[in-house]
């Protein structure tokens, strides 16, 4: 039975545990990307708060800013856990579990990216621009997100599949 997070059908020649190394190895790589980007964009928001314009900030540009502050940490807290639950289960022979764990932190962490890459767009769009222009860039972003992250991923497994049977 194939899983969204197992290459079962892969016709690869391998045991199951050296498919699940294999798989945490992709997942590893993946957080990696993502957790390097992710931690540019949380130092570059908390940066802001000492600049001396977050003076002339409206108290709802403020209250914006702390939420993605949170959303910021909270990514992060998701792209670590894996991490964290490898270091819990380590040498207790439960690879599947963590891969498959891992598949999840993994795309909740995009899902709380994609949200904090839109945030940090609308924000600086209001600050530099306007309320309008902000709203406009972050539609477009997340369109252009939503296109890329899902749609396309959804069209090409489709193909995948059709072409496989």
């Amino acid at each position: 039975m194939s899983n969204t997070f197992d290459d079962l059908d892969d016709g690869r020649p391998e045991t199951p545990a050296q498919r699940a190394d294999r798989n945490w190895n992709e997942i590893l790589q993946e957080l990696r990307v993502l957790q390097t980007g992710t931690q540019i964009l949380t130092g570059f928001l908390l940066a802001l708060a000492f600049q001396s314009s977050f003076a002339d900030l409206s108290p709802t540009q403020r209250t914006f800013y702390l939420v993605l502050i949170c959303l910021a940490a909270l990514s992060a807290v998701v792209a670590l856990a894996p991490v964290a639950l490898h270091r819990a289960v380590f040498h207790l022979q439960v690879k599947p579990a963590l891969v498959r764990t891992g598949h999840n932190c993994l795309r909740g962490a995009l899902a709380l990216v994609s949200l904090l890459l839109v945030g940090v767009v609308v924000f600086v769009f209001d600050v530099v621009v306007s309320l309008a222009a902000a709203i406009t860039a972050g539609v477009v972003l997340g369109l252009i997100i939503l296109v890329l992250w899902i749609v396309v991923p959804v069209s090409v497994r489709r193909r995948a599949r059709g072409s496989t049977r």
